[in-house]
């Protein structure tokens, strides 16, 4: 769908001979000049408004990009898995930590769950020492 007209030469003519007849020969020049800034304006705010849709048009298709990745990266199962482990390994790590720390401060603080044979191990190293 074409919104504008569209002259053939004979048209064209018919314009030319109408603005001599009208305007004169004598500012014929001066307002083709200006005809033609008028048109030159046109053209470049034509650009600039085709040059600003297509700019939002692809902010917009990076913004769908963007938030695709996001769903890509949460719904990884590798990355999925990854958490699982996680929330599964960090009890037990700060668990690990909790003992090597009272191992490290107090001999004597040895929790009971790992039997009374460390207890006698541990006595029996701690008296070779001195």
């Amino acid at each position: 769908m074409n919104l504008v007209p569209q002259f053939g030469f004979l048209e064209l003519i018919l314009i030319a001979v109408i603005a001599l007849i009208v305007v004169g020969p004598k500012d014929l020049p001066r307002m083709m000049r200006q005809a033609g800034r008028m048109a030159a304006k046109a053209k470049s705010m034509a650009a600039e408004f085709t040059s600003a849709f297509d700019q939002m048009a692809r902010e917009t298709e990076m913004e769908e990009l963007r938030k695709e990745i996001d769903a890509l990266k949460r719904d990884n199962p590798i990355a999925q898995a990854k958490r699982e482990l996680n929330e599964t390994v960090n009890p037990i790590n700060s668990e690990l930590r909790k003992e090597a720390s009272a191992l490290k401060g107090d001999p004597a603080a040895k929790p009971a769950a790992e039997g009374d044979a460390g207890a006698v191990e541990e006595t029996g190293e701690a008296a070779a020492k001195t």
